[in-house]
């Protein structure tokens, strides 16, 4: 049962591919292939791509978002890229996404001011929590993804990342990329779990509003499984969004979860 409507969306993310020659092309055609009601679409390329493809989005209804940003409003910090930086460039952010507290050490403490600056800055987020392999087989996984949510989350006013919007991906790392599959209803206890954590730590009521996207390698042939879930709200696509055919698989599948959704909630 629906109690809360949240918003369907779907995220983009392109990591590093595409160069200011092509991304404009590959983001129209793609805005073209997934036309489709209820369903809020978000196209993250590279930073050097982000000009061309807002661009080739004019008077489109896809939003562009980056994929990170610096936690200080300016300085010396050579091959970074502020909040400010971003405006009239992207309206969301992605945070904290496993590949950057992989490859740059980000943790959760980083995150969390990343977080503020991205809400100052009027940038919609996209906060990314997600186990690792021994953590699952551990038994841990819950308690990891509520310790995330908790360093990512705790300090700051919960009304006022409700107001701007915040979303959070939940990524199984151990399923990116490995060949391992997570399964909807893995994705569902998480989304359980980081709205638990979110009400934990002052949410309250706000908690069941908070959208919750799953972000492990999502196929147009797997995101069906992950949208039967009521807890999980849309997904964030990583190679597959670079494919046209893929994308409009996946909004297509999403639309049709946005209408029983509507629907249920209107019965």
């Amino acid at each position: 049962m629906i109690r809360v409507m949240r918003p369907i969306i779907v995220a983009a993310n392109w990591k590093m591919h595409t160069t200011p020659a092509d991304a404009g092309d590959l983001a129209a055609a793609i805005s073209r292939r997934t036309r489709e009601p209820g369903v809020v679409r978000v196209i993250c390329p590279p930073f050097v791509c982000l000009a061309a493809v807002r661009d080739a989005l004019a008077g489109e209804d896809v939003a562009v978002g980056a994929q990170n940003l610096h936690q200080e409003l300016a300085g010396a910090y050579t091959g970074e890229v502020s909040a400010a930086m971003l405006a009239g460039l992207a309206s969301w952010v992605i945070l904290g996404h496993s590949e950057r507290r992989r490859d740059a050490g980000e943790t959760d403490e980083l995150v969390s001011r990343k977080l503020g600056r991205a809400v100052e800055a009027g940038l919609r987020p996209i906060v990314c929590v997600g186990e690792l392999v021994d953590e699952r087989e551990a038994g841990r996984a819950a308690s990891v993804v509520a310790g995330q949510v908790r360093g990512c989350l705790g300090g700051h006013d919960p009304a006022a990342l409700a107001s701007a919007g915040l979303v959070i991906a939940y990524e199984p790392v151990w399923a990116i990329g490995t060949g391992r599959t997570a399964t909807g209803q893995d994705a569902a206890a998480m989304a359980d779990a980081i709205r638990a954590t979110a009400r934990e730590i002052g949410w309250d009521d706000l908690a069941g509003a908070l959208p919750v996207l799953y972000g492990g390698s999502v196929t147009s042939g797997s995101i069906g499984e992950f949208l039967a879930e009521p807890s999980i709200d849309g997904a964030l696509v990583g190679g597959a969004s670079l494919k046209p055919d893929e994308m409009a698989g996946i909004v297509a599948r999403a639309s049709l979860t946005a209408a029983a959704r509507s629907a249920a909630e209107a019965g």
